[in-house]
């Protein structure tokens, strides 16, 4: 009988390093994931680790999506900064969690398609139809590296820290085991 074949791996663990925040103190971890498609490189990702997270279930993660208009230069266009700063403090408050902070821009579009949109926002359209009118899908972001991430640290289950059900469901369809939802 032959072994079965290894499961593709999509990420590697790079580096670590303690990180001081306004929050508290984070273990910052960096992953690499290699892209689709080979002339494209890699992203690296973060998981910010706070507390005794190995072999906990429903351990509380949030999920979370770069967004450099609104975590760096405070836009008002959107909440990802007060989301981020949100979850940051939550973790803390309840003494474990991670954040995985994933560096897909703008729903995954990428920071100038994004740009484009908010151009188009500007004029009256919401953000999918904007994303629409540039031939963009409603929502590109991936969560492969997540169970990936999540099972670097021993992590059995989760609360998932969103209240958005797109990214539920796609977290539980890649296997990531959900014992519930945090605000």
């Amino acid at each position: 009988m032959s072994a079965s074949p290894e499961p593709t791996r999509h990420s590697e663990w790079l580096a670590y390093t303690d990180l001081p925040t306004t929050h508290g103190v984070f273990a910052m971890h960096i992953f690499r994931t290699t892209l689709p498609d080979p002339t494209q490189g890699f992203q690296e990702h973060v998981a910010l680790v706070h507390g005794q997270v190995e072999g906990v279930a429903g351990l509380p993660v949030r999920v979370h999506s770069e967004c450099l208009t609104g975590e760096v230069f405070g836009s008002l266009k959107c909440d990802c900064r007060d989301q981020l700063d949100l979850a940051l403090s939550e973790i803390v408050r309840r003494g474990a969690g991670i954040v995985l902070y994933l560096r897909q821009e703008g729903r995954g579009i990428g920071l100038t398609n994004k740009v484009r949109a908010y151009h188009l926002q500007s004029r009256g359209h919401d953000t999918v139809d904007a994303n629409r009118l540039l031939g963009l899908p409603d929502d590109a972001r991936s969560y492969e590296v997540v169970p990936e991430m999540l099972a670097h640290f021993k992590v059995p289950s989760i609360q998932l820290m969103t209240n958005n059900p797109d990214k539920l469901a796609k977290l539980t369809a890649l296997g990531v085991q959900v014992d519930g939802c945090l605000p």
